[in-house]
């Protein structure tokens, strides 16, 4: 299982990659800046299920594992983000 931490180059591609697909759907993600979320670029190893203080984790259907600061549930993006998903995918 392959395990990443979100940065803010990652985050600001996802929500770009989600804008062009939601244009496409007549929906538009207002963008907002994230420069005030203080992201940690360690890595974190794929044997552990434990992640550290401060963080949570992520699981895709693909067995991909994200680790995320917990500091992005305040962010308006990655909160419309989630609400995407579950209109999508819905809660398991």
């Amino acid at each position: 299982m392959e395990t990443s931490m979100i940065t803010l180059k990652n985050l600001i591609r996802m929500t770009r990659k989600w804008q062009k697909i939601a244009s496409i759907g007549s929906k538009r993600i207002a963008s907002t800046r994230t420069s005030k979320i203080f992201i940690d670029a360690a890595k974190h190893s794929n044997e552990s299920s434990v992640v550290d203080k401060g963080c949570f984790a992520i699981y895709t259907i693909d067995k991909r594992r994200f680790v995320i600061p917990l500091a992005f549930l305040s962010n308006s993006i990655f909160l419309e983000l989630f609400k995407m998903s579950e209109e999508e995918f819905g809660l398991p």
